[in-house]
C-alpha cells in the first residue's frame, strides 16, 4: 500500500494525553522563561532576527526543495514541512549549554520563536505544502484551515505559555522548582506516547520506516547545517553561532506530531516523518553538542548587547 494512503491508529484518549504533553513542555519553556528574555531580545535585535529568518523563511524554503530534489511521496514531504515550520523546544537550551554555547541568547529566541510561530506556522504550512506537486493534492482532499490550525496552536502554544511566563514572574522561586519538574516528565511523556503509538502501529512501522529514514536525516543535517552557517554568515560571535545551531536545528516534532492526528487524520508518512523526526533530533543534536565541547571547549558568552 502507498504510504500516502497509510493512517496510523491513534486513539481520542491517547490524543487528549497528547494535547497534555504538548502544552506541559510548552508550559515548561515558559517556566524558564522571564520577561526579561522579550527586553535582552529587543536588545539583540540582529541576532533575533537572523534566527527569525532562519527559522522561518530559510528553513522551509531548504525543505521544500528538499522534498523536490529527493521526489518524496506527498505525505512524507508535508512530514518535513510541518516539523521545519514547527518552533525549537527548550531541547535547543540544553544543548546549547551541553556545548558551552550562549545559553541567554538560545532561551531568548526559543521564547520569541514560539510566540511568532502561533501566527506564521500554520500560514508557513498552507503555503509550502500548497506548492508542493504531490502535497497539494493531499492537503486539498483534508481541506486544511489555517485558521483553525492557527488556533489549534495558539491554544497549545499560547494558553500554557502565558501560564507559565505568569508564575515565572509572580512566583519565580515556584517557577525554578516547577520547571526541574514539569521539563523532564513532559518529554518522557512525548517519549512514552511516541513508543506507544509505534508498538500498536508495529507492522506499519516496520514496513514504511525505511522511506523516512533518508529523508529525516538529510533534513536534520541540514537544519543543524545552516543554523551554523547562517551564524557564522552573519559573523556572530562563537557562543552565539552554536546557540544558533540549536535554534534553528531543534524542532518540536511533538507538536508536529500533536497537529498530524488533528488535522491530518494521521496521514502514514507524516507521522513518520514527526515521530522519527522527534527521536533523531535529540540523538544528533546531542552528538553535536558534546562533540563541540570536547574538541573546542566552552565559548565565550556574547555580551548582552552583541548584534
Amino acid at each position: 500500500m502507498d504510504v500516502d494512503n497509510v493512517r496510523i491508529a491513534f486513539e481520542e484518549s491517547s490524543l487528549t494525553t497528547l494535547k497534555i504533553v504538548i502544552g506541559l513542555i510548552l508550559f515548561g519553556i515558559a517556566l524558564d522563561t522571564k520577561l526579561e528574555s522579550f527586553a535582552a531580545a529587543l536588545r539583540r535585535p540582529g541576532a533575533i532576527a537572523i534566527g527569525v529568518v532562519a527559522q522561518f523563511l530559510l528553513l522551509p524554503a531548504i525543505t521544500f526543495v528538499l522534498t523536490l530534489v529527493l521526489d518524496l511521496r506527498g505525505s512524507v514531504a508535508l512530514g518535513l514541512i510541518l516539523v521545519a515550520c514547527c518552533p525549537p523546544g527548550n531541547v535547543s537550551n540544553i544543548l546549547t549549554h551541553r556545548s558551552g554555547g550562549d545559553v541567554a541568547l538560545s532561551v531568548s529566541m526559543t521564547a520569541v520563536s514560539n510566540v511568532l510561530a502561533i501566527f506564521l506556522m500554520p500560514l508557513n504550512m498552507a503555503f509550502w505544502g500548497g506548492l508542493h506537486p504531490s502535497g497539494k493534492k493531499l492537503l486539498e482532499d483534508i481541506d486544511l484551515s489555517a485558521v483553525d490550525m492557527l488556533l489549534e496552536i495558539a491554544l497549545v502554544i499560547g494558553v500554557p505559555f502565558a501560564a507559565g511566563i505568569t508564575i515565572a514572574r509572580l512566583w519565580p522561586r515556584v517557577a525554578s522548582v516547577a520547571h526541574r519538574v514539569v521539563g523532564p516528565i513532559s518529554y518522557v511523556g512525548l517519549a512514552a506516547i511516541i513508543v506507544v503509538g509505534v508498538a500498536r502501529n508495529w507492522d506499519i512501522f516496520v514496513d514504511y520506516i525505511g522511506i523516512v529514514l533518508l529523508a529525516v536525516f538529510l533534513h536534520d543535517a541540514l537544519s543543524l547545517l545552516l543554523g551554523y552557517g547562517i551564524g557564522r554568515a552573519t559573523r556572530l560571535p562563537d557562543a552565539s553561532v552554536r546557540a544558533m545551531t540549536f535554534e534553528v536545528g531543534i524542532r518540536n516534532a511533538g507538536l508536529g506530531l500533536l497537529l498530524v492526528f488533528s488535522y491530518f487524520d494521521g496521514l502514514g508518512g507524516m507521522a513518520l516523518v514527526a515521530a522519527w523526526w522527534g527521536i533523531w533530533d535529540i540523538i544528533a543534536g546531542l552528538a553535536v553538542a558534546i562533540t563541540w565541547r570536547r574538541v573546542r571547549g566552552s565559548a565565550v558568552t556574547a555580551p548582552a548587547v552583541a548584534a
